[in-house]
């Protein structure tokens, strides 16, 4: 019998955080602080899973700088004013073992593309609580001007201040929720 479970997000077990090189010498490291994540699944197969819905509040940034996070949720990178959140929607999840590839669309903004994620699977455990939970880290990268944040500036010597290369990394923790 196949069974039909919903997971969600273990906000406490998971981040998602971005890369991107400043004057192409450092990397410097975001984080978003408030995200959500629902998927199901048929009986625990993440092969099979359906209704990728993934959610980042962009007011939720934090780089450690809160000039340089204001300047991100600016007109000239995020526009939170505007689009107050960034979106996946996941197509397919496909892999073998604990080595997986997860497609789906990107939203930051008004543009959508699709986009490939690395997934190292975890495995499953239920905690001592009595909750069943699902360990992923996801790794993989994007031009950020492909999404329109084309803000640019090069310094007086010559170098590019903010790389286009965007490197993504999450450590997600699932809770199964319902057995339908």
């Amino acid at each position: 019998m196949i069974v039909s479970n919903k997971w969600s997000i273990d906000p406490s077990h998971s981040e998602v955080s971005f890369k991107v090189k400043h004057l192409m010498i450092t990397t410097i490291t975001g984080y978003f602080e408030k995200f959500t994540l629902e998927l199901e699944t048929h009986n625990d197969n993440f092969n099979t899973a359906k209704n990728i819905e993934f959610a980042a509040e962009i007011n939720s940034i934090n780089t450690n700088d809160k000039q340089r996070d204001e300047h991100l949720k600016s007109a000239d990178f995020f526009n939170a004013n505007v689009y107050s959140h960034l979106r996946f929607r996941g197509s397919k999840y496909q892999g073998a073992n604990s080595h997986a590839v997860l497609t789906g669309a990107l939203t930051i903004g008004s543009i959508t593309q699709t986009v490939k994620l690395e997934v190292s699977f975890g495995g499953i455990v239920m905690d001592s609580y009595g909750q069943t939970k699902a360990g992923f880290s996801l790794s993989g990268s994007l031009s950020r001007k492909n999404f329109g944040l084309t803000w640019d500036a090069v310094t007086e010597a010559g170098n590019i201040v903010v790389s286009d290369e965007v490197r993504i990394n999450a450590e997600i923790q699932l809770i199964k929720q319902i057995e339908v």
